[in-house]
């Protein structure tokens, strides 16, 4: 089952093991051949990725580097980098693994620079991504001090992705799961910060994801969250009556007053707007390693301030919060 026997075998605190035991046989599940038509061709892939350990590796970098203190043999990283070429598309990042720039979709290293300084200090947490994607922020995490950082995403390629960047830099006490939050228990107050970056507009009900992040953390742990949200004053809420910036399945963007009331009423405390950003082609982009359409496909080439159906272009919020 990929590389989780180092995470279901540890001896983790009593509630995170208890968040743990119901979810090896969930990711048997999720990992087997009827899941995903393409994933046997994606283990294929992870099977064919030559050994070639790292001895450097900065989780610091904005591109979250492996290497080896030698350069690697020009032939075998052409052999590297053709594999990680076929798990296209690559949409969380950057890395550079051997020499081997991934240019991703996303530079998630400018929104980890938004969050991070106001972050309550990583150091010795034990964390959970929900939504990781390939796990790219999980690794900053971890070289901020984290002491073990879990990820959750249900979508498999990223979960792939994750595992060829693992198999180059190690056994770290970093690991993505491939699932969703509706697959874990949510009331078992496991971690010490929880992040949800990019999945709250997806959620059918906020606020029941809003509670189910509550439920995560122990007492006293830090949410943190960061979603569209709608620009102005006041306590609004746009509801896309179809597809907002191109993706089908966005279902509420509050303002930044609405969305913390809603962290207020679902009993969250000294919760605080840290930033909040307009998503721009610096940040979202077609690449090398993301051939489909992105970011600038979907705005008005007549107003990038609004998207192809008419609505605001995208603005994303920072908020972190405290369970009581």
């Amino acid at each position: 089952m990929l590389e989780y026997c180092s995470l279901f075998a540890a001896s983790p605190p009593t509630r995170l093991k208890e968040w743990l035991q119901p979810l090896s046989v969930k990711c048997e599940t999720a990992l087997s051949p009827s899941a995903h038509g393409d994933l046997t061709r994606w283990l294929g892939i992870l099977e064919r990725l030559p050994s070639l350990p790292a001895n450097r590796v900065d989780f610091t970098a904005d591109a979250v580097e492996v290497g080896c203190s030698e350069s690697c043999d020009p032939d075998l990283r052409i052999a590297i980098e053709a594999l990680l070429r076929e798990l296209h598309p690559w949409r969380k990042g950057p890395y550079r693994i051997h020499g081997i720039h991934i240019d991703t979709e996303w530079r998630s290293d400018l929104k980890w620079r938004r969050i991070a300084p106001h972050l309550q200090p990583l150091q010795g947490r034990v964390v959970l991504d929900v939504g990781c994607g390939n796990g790219y922020h999980a690794w900053r995490m971890l070289g901020a001090g984290a002491r073990r950082v879990i990820g959750i995403d249900p979508t498999l390629l990223s979960v792939m992705q994750f595992h060829a960047i693992r198999h180059f830099a190690g056994d770290w006490p970093v690991h993505v799961l491939p699932l969703g939050i509706e697959d874990v228990p949510t009331d078992v107050a496991a971690f010490d910060s929880v992040f949800s970056m990019g999945v709250l507009y997806h959620r059918r009900s906020p606020m029941d994801h809003l509670l189910e992040l509550k439920g995560l953390l122990r007492p006293g742990g830090e949410l943190v969250l960061e979603t569209l949200v709608l620009e102005g004053e006041g306590e609004r809420v746009l509801v896309p009556e179809g597809r907002y910036a191109q993706m089908r399945n966005v279902w509420f963007i509050p303002t930044c007053q609405a969305l913390a009331g809603w962290l207020k009423r679902c009993g969250f405390v000294q919760a605080r707007l840290v930033d909040v950003s307009k998503t721009t082609g610096l940040e979202q982009r077609s690449t090398d390693w993301m051939r489909f359409q992105s970011l600038p496909d979907f705005l008005d080439p007549n107003d990038p301030g609004r998207t192809r159906e008419g609505l605001p272009a995208p603005c994303r919020a920072v908020f972190l919060a405290r369970k009581p």
